[in-house]
């Protein structure tokens, strides 16, 4: 280890001779002058802001207008769950009549206070509940239907026939990946359909497992969080919008859907009170989801994946289109952040997250320390969310089912009022206000079908808002209190995160960045750690490290687009590995007025006695640290002008 006294920090002492310099360095000739620390990145302002709506009408505060009982007079004006899927009416126009005829009839944001005729046929029969608007959008509805259920494998074939009739609840938590076996034994859920009977063309079989409502079965074990997820579907009905929108399933548009002939029997006879949009399936798997994640957010994003791959189901089986798909998963949205902000709900939620975790780690052994890893632990084999990649595609996929956008793309997002409880537990050391902030800035673009209802539900991309930020904006002040545990000890953001903004880690958690980052403001780090796992993982800014440690873990070197200034009470700590793995290069100056440089080795590489290695490399080097560690190893440091280096003894 190589050490200077604590004098070296200070202005004055720094200009010394350059023989003591020598004698110092370990026989460097990069002579020292006065150290002139630079300043902080600049301060860019106050932070972003996600406002909701001015004039739609909160969907939280008017939940309870979505009734099944009102089913046959709701209408856009006076149901909040018929409403939220107004998007529809550009595309396909139902059948209504005026509630009184020659009265003029209030509207409710825009939307006239009418009431659904009655629907008597069905689009084959030539009689349709109303009529095509946009023919594009709905030919590739339809269309999308007949490819998916005329090439389904016969594995696609058994999945979309179990998501059809087990238990919706017991379906989805597979998506618990490692978990999912403790899961179904705390809520006490079983199934009796585990395959395709023989005799399922011409029988309907329904699930007779244990399964009360979504969740599970009530007990002490893990009743809090059974009553959580379940109270995700209250006032969650889509019968209302069903019988508004008078939208036909598919394969009443087209006998080429071809619907899975063990679901058959499951098809029904009443065509005029059996409309497709929206999918009660969808909807129920992405409640459910929602909810599951909240309890647990762990899992939170192979969770809101497996809500959409049922939805995804129900079109391979035929009996759903990607637009009454894509509104399940809309309306879910709205409904769960309501029920979540119920008072009758936010008095419990805090309980049964600590029940979910609780009881978990007692059925799997593990502690706060290793559950998260327990959590991901299995293979592909064993666990298809496993793959971060590909889950994130297929997420990306079943949010638009590839529609054309039909509007513009670049209107601005809009957060729902309470949106930001979606977030509640998986970023829980953000404030509501910078939920918000995440929600807008990973939000979908404008223009696709259905999605641009007023308040923006649709817009809304969850996978991608639980990898934190994609835009910064002003002054970015993150604070993690590792003695909570979870997420504020540890949080891995992996999105690109863009903007002019400046990011400032506070408090004493880590927090790591893994995207292809390029916000320009800055990074000051003044507490705990902060931990870079690609190549840009700190953007286009200066770096500046007042406190803590900023740790350097990526898959090359880390490069920082401008400064690196380094005071006597931050670190910096290098896991290296082959190649130039974890090396940092700094395009800029680079300060250093004290502090420690810690080295570890990763992915299995170790160098050998005698080597040499280059750590740092920029355009200058100035100052140094006041200690040097390597794992395994003596160190001797060479400093230049431009960079560091270290050679290891044993």
């Amino acid at each position: 280890m190589h050490a200077f006294p604590l004098s070296r920090r200070l202005p004055l002492a720094l200009a010394i001779s350059a023989a003591l310099a020598l004698a110092a360095c370990g026989g460097s000739d990069h002579q020292e002058a006065a150290l002139v620390i630079p300043a902080a990145p600049a301060d860019q302002g106050a932070p972003d802001t996600a406002p909701p709506s001015a004039t739609a009408i909160p969907f939280v505060d008017n939940i309870a207008s979505n009734q099944r009982g009102d089913a046959r007079y709701a209408t856009a004006a006076t149901n909040a769950g018929v409403r939220v899927l107004a998007g529809m009416l550009d595309i396909w126009k139902p059948l209504t009549e005026i509630v009184d005829a020659g009265v003029s009839a209030p509207a409710v944001d825009g939307f006239p206070a009418v009431v659904p005729s009655a629907w008597t046929g069905v689009p084959n029969d030539g009689t349709p509940g109303g009529t095509i608007v946009n023919a594009s959008v709905h030919n590739a509805n339809i269309d999308f239907v007949v490819k998916a259920t005329t090439s389904r494998t016969p594995a696609q074939e058994l999945a979309a026939y179990l998501d059809d009739r087990r238990g919706k609840g017991y379906s989805i938590t597979d998506g618990m990946g490692p978990l999912t076996d403790a899961w179904r034994s705390a809520a006490r859920q079983t199934t009796s359909i585990t395959d395709i009977a023989p005799d399922a063309t011409s029988k309907l079989y329904n699930d007779s497992g244990s399964n009360t409502g979504v969740a599970g079965s009530a007990n002490a074990e893990f009743g809090n969080v059974v009553g959580l997820v379940n109270a995700m579907g209250n006032n969650g009905s889509t019968e209302p919008a069903k019988r508004f929108y008078k939208y036909a399933r598919p394969f009443r548009w087209s006998s080429n859907v071809a619907v899975i002939p063990a679901l058959l029997p499951a098809r029904s006879p009443t065509p005029a009170t059996d409309g497709g949009f929206t999918s009660g399936h969808s909807a129920e798997a992405v409640r459910g989801a929602l909810g599951m994640a909240y309890a647990l957010p762990e899992r939170y994003q192979e969770m809101v994946a497996r809500g959409l791959e049922l939805g995804e189901n129900r079109i391979i089986a035929g009996m759903h289109s990607p637009l009454d798909v894509i509104s399940g998963r809309v309306q879910a949205q709205a409904i769960v952040a309501a029920n979540l902000l119920d008072p009758a709900t936010a008095a419990t939620k805090a309980a049964a997250v600590t029940q979910a975790h609780t009881t978990l780690m007692a059925k799997t052994g593990t502690t706060a320390d290793t559950f998260y890893d327990y959590a991901h632990s299995d293979s592909s084999a064993n666990d298809r969310f496993s793959d971060y990649v590909s889950t994130k595609a297929a997420y990306i996929r079943r949010l638009t089912f590839g529609f054309a956008q039909m509007g513009a793309a670049n209107a601005p997002a809009v957060v729902p009022k309470g949106a930001e409880v979606l977030l509640e537990t998986r970023l829980p050391y953000l404030s509501d206000a910078q939920r918000r902030v995440v929600l807008k800035t990973t939000a979908l673009p404008s223009g696709y079908p259905v999605m641009d209802d007023a308040e923006g539900w649709g817009r809304l991309n969850l996978f991608a808002a639980a990898d934190g930020y994609a835009v910064f904006t002003g002054n970015v002040v993150i604070s993690m209190d590792a003695a909570k545990g979870g997420f504020y000890a540890v949080d891995r953001w992996r999105n690109d995160i863009g903007g002019t903004g400046k990011l400032n880690k506070q408090g004493t958690g880590t927090l790591k960045l893994g995207g292809n980052n390029s916000w320009s403001g800055g990074t000051q780090l003044e507490g705990g750690r902060l931990e870079g796992l690609s190549a840009t993982a700190f953007g286009k800014g200066d770096v500046y490290v007042s406190g803590g440690t900023l740790v350097s873990n990526a898959q090359s070197s880390l490069a920082l687009a401008g400064k690196y200034t380094q005071l006597a009470t931050g670190n910096l700590e290098l896991k290296l590995g082959s190649g130039q793995q974890g090396r940092l290069s700094v395009a800029g100056q680079m300060t250093v007025a004290g502090g420690n440089l810690k080295v570890t080795f990763q992915n299995g590489y170790k160098p050998a006695a005698g080597d040499t290695l280059t750590v740092l490399q920029g355009a200058s080097l100035k100052g140094k640290f006041d200690s040097i560690t390597v794992d395994g190893f003596k160190v001797t440091p060479t400093y230049t002008a431009t960079g560091l280096q270290l050679r290891l003894d044993v």
